[in-house]
């Protein structure tokens, strides 16, 4: 004899069948029943998903140009006598050569007559760029008389209200009144003097050249 039965267990389903199994003893004509149990046994299998996350970072790099500004010197005088405003820098000195006087801006004959003139648009003392001055030789002052004289590393001192600045000589060289690339600006730190060479010519010019040192 099949008996199934079937148990209900939330999500697992249980089916039990019993078997009966009739077994006649012929010498007692007693029936025994022997019952057979089958369990299905429900195995549940977990499936566990781990997700991975990648992050991905991006660094952006700024680059940053600076451009300077030279100055740009203003060009020859047309008219160099003419008159034009007395306006003080600062003072010069070269000890080398006894020289220490007020700076004016200009490069006018009645500036010149004063003393050293500032080449008006190069750079001012201290600044980046090429700072020109020019001087008389035998007239007025004489301020650059000796100018010559000078030698590699004697020093040409700016003292003016953005500080005091010190310039060590370079080079001299004998030039052409028409070589205007002794004014021409550059991004280094530089100072050009120069004067009428000889003395009481204005054949050529006598000029040196110096860089900052502090």
């Amino acid at each position: 004899m099949l008996r199934r039965s079937t148990f209900a267990f939330g999500a697992v389903t249980l089916i039990v069948t019993v078997v009966a199994v009739v077994f006649f003893n012929d010498d007692e004509d007693v029936v025994t029943a022997t019952s057979t149990t089958s369990t299905v046994a429900a195995t549940t299998t977990t499936t566990t998903t781990t997700t991975t996350t990648t992050t991905t970072s991006t660094t952006t790099t700024t680059s940053t140009t600076t451009t300077t500004t030279l100055p740009t010197p203003t060009p020859p005088p047309s008219d160099p006598k003419a008159a034009e405003p007395v306006i003080e820098l600062g003072t010069l000195s070269i000890p080398a050569i006894g020289v220490e006087m007020t700076l004016h801006e200009g490069i006018r004959q009645t500036t010149l007559n004063l003393g050293p003139g500032h080449w008006p648009g190069t750079a001012m003392p201290g600044a980046q760029g090429n700072v020109v001055v020019a001087g008389h030789r035998v007239s007025k002052h004489q301020v650059f008389l000796h100018i010559n004289e000078l030698v590699i590393g004697d020093e040409i001192i700016f003292e003016t209200d953005a500080g005091r600045f010190v310039y060590a000589l370079t080079d001299m060289q004998v030039v052409d009144p028409t070589d205007l690339w002794i004014i021409e600006q550059t991004p280094a730190y530089t100072t050009t003097l120069f004067a009428c060479h000889p003395p009481g010519s204005t054949a050529q010019r006598y000029a040196v050249f110096a860089t900052l040192v502090q």
